[in-house]
């Protein structure tokens, strides 16, 4: 819901007060000029500073969906922030602090979206939308990045492929953290998660539509392009039906699996040339329910896009064999298989968040910077070819490119892979979570986690990692240790012990592109 659009501070504007429903004598001041920003449910006004907004529902809330509300404003909201790592789920969801009540009418308290949630210009060839909240939607379509779409958005709001990458982690972090606390979103889509590309954020909105199952059920069914399979097959059904599919956690893991490959390849995963009936409404229920086939699949392959009957501003995304789907790399499209082959009409087969944050971030070690400088996506997944390039452009890799193989210790002397790797360019990082598998890189890491252990730069005409802090660095092959402010070259087949500690781990180096 766009809560933050439209608003005019007029000189006629009444400030009104709503009394809090959980704090007695607490009180929060609203604008009301008698032209509410109006959303699905709810009538939305801003306080004098622009810092919250009050919204109220418009329909009577039955005692169910009060104590739903209640409930969200007080025992969730401690539960999600006021704990250890809470400050980071702040940022990344914009949670109602409070509920209100006048005249009958029920409202929340939510903050204010963070001011890098909306365009600073827009489109690159007018102000249309510039001020609007940045809606997934502008980020998730080809033709908005099209250079010769006349409303294509302007470069500066666009960030590059690695960025979509980092906000992908962050919103499986976030619906990874609801449904740990037993908790579904129920209506995901990139209408209810605000992006932004240039600082790499996320913040996941519309949250007083959670659903706790057999407790409280789920307002709606979804939105559009996000709605899963099951729940479309059988909305038909009576409310009641038993058979009927409601929105729940699995339907919340179909939504995301659809967000995030459209933030990766601005097209839709379900919605290719496959007619399955002549009947508009009912083939989009159809192609989106009952009969919804993944556009990719590798042996029905009926459903893939109709190039003569796409428009051009969807071009290269909407061809799957210039830029299929595996150029998101191996750990994606192991996931993207699982959700919209295996478990696309089995929801409990369905990847769940952690394991979509584990894959995101295995693969942004697999990325690397593409050369050309008028590349638009800037990064590309390495893809173990023989002669590397970047699929958006073209470009070939020119030099060499060490490889980096995660090893961890599976009993003493014995070594096994990790199924993980790092790709080396100049002044890459290495951080503890590379040296050591006990530190997991997830939204608890601590200050002094995140800070580089090491770099990698080409130095002398050749490769070599330089140790800023790793007080147990070993070279295995030549048996030598590297101390604290010195350097070791990375050559074909050497091995490193990246530290001695229990979880340290060895990496083994291939020098690709020779």
């Amino acid at each position: 819901m766009s809560y933050l659009s439209n608003f005019s501070n007029t000189a006629q504007s009444n400030v009104k007060t709503a009394p809090s429903v959980i704090t007695p004598g607490k009180t929060y001041q609203y604008v009301d000029n008698g032209e509410p920003m109006r959303g699905g449910m709810k009538d939305v006004y801003f306080g004098p500073d622009k810092s919250y907004v009050v919204a109220f529902y418009r329909d009577k809330q039955d005692f169910n969906s009060r104590e739903r509300l209640k409930k969200l404003v007080t025992q969730y909201y401690d539960s999600f922030f006021n704990r250890e790592g809470g400050d980071y789920f702040k940022e990344l969801y914009c949670w109602p602090t409070d509920m209100v009540e006048v005249d009958g009418k029920v409202g929340l308290i939510v903050p204010a979206y963070n001011k890098n949630f909306f365009f600073k210009k827009g489109y690159a060839t007018s102000e249309g939308i510039k001020g609007k909240e940045k809606q997934g939607l502008w980020f998730a379509s080809a033709k908005f990045r099209n250079k010769q779409f006349a409303l294509r958005l302007d470069e500066s709001e666009l960030g590059n492929w690695l960025s979509y990458f980092q906000i992908c982690v962050k919103i499986a972090r976030g619906v990874k953290r609801l449904h740990s606390a037993g908790l579904a979103h129920s209506d995901l889509s990139y209408k209810n998660v605000l992006i932004d590309p240039t600082s790499k954020s996320a913040t996941i909105i519309d949250i007083d539509g959670l659903v706790v199952p057999g407790l409280y059920p789920p307002d709606v069914i979804g939105t559009a392009d996000f709605i899963a399979p099951e729940v479309l097959a059988t909305k038909h059904l009576n409310l009641r039906d038993p058979n009927r599919k409601h929105a729940n956690r699995t339907t919340d893991l179909h939504a995301m699996a659809v967000m995030i490959y459209m933030y990766l390849l601005y097209r839709h995963p379900l919605k290719g040339g496959k007619v399955n009936s002549l009947d508009t409404e009912q083939d989009d229920l159809l192609s989106m329910g009952e009969k919804a086939l993944f556009i990719e699949h590798p042996t029905d392959t009926s459903n893939r896009p109709k190039l003569d009957q796409i428009s051009k501003s969807a071009l290269p995304w909407a061809d799957v064999s210039k830029l299929p789907y595996t150029i998101t790399g191996p750990y994606l499209k192991a996931l993207f298989d699982q959700a919209f082959i295996t478990g696309l009409h089995e929801p409990n087969q369905r990847p769940n968040a952690d394991m979509w944050e584990q894959s995101l971030l295995k693969t942004t070690d697999l990325m690397q910077p593409c050369s050309n400088a008028h590349c638009d996506q800037k990064w590309f997944v390495f893809d173990n070819s023989a002669s590397p390039k970047c699929p958006f452009c073209g470009t070939p890799v020119k030099g060499t490119l060490p490889v980096l193989d995660l090893y961890y210790q599976f009993k003493p002397s014995v070594w096994k892979p990790e199924n993980h790797r790092l790709m080396v360019y100049n002044n890459q990082y290495l951080f503890q979570w590379h040296v050591n598998r006990n530190v997991v890189r997830n939204e608890k890491l601590t200050a002094e986690q995140k800070v580089p252990v090491g770099y990698f730069t080409f130095f002398k005409d050749k490769w070599v990692l330089v140790n800023q802090k790793l007080t147990s660095l070993k070279d295995l092959t030549e048996d030598k240790e590297i101390p604290v402010n010195t350097m070791v070259d990375l050559t074909d087949g050497k091995k490193l012990l990246l530290s001695n500690e229990e979880g340290g781990r060895v990496v083994m180096i291939t020098i690709a592109n020779k």
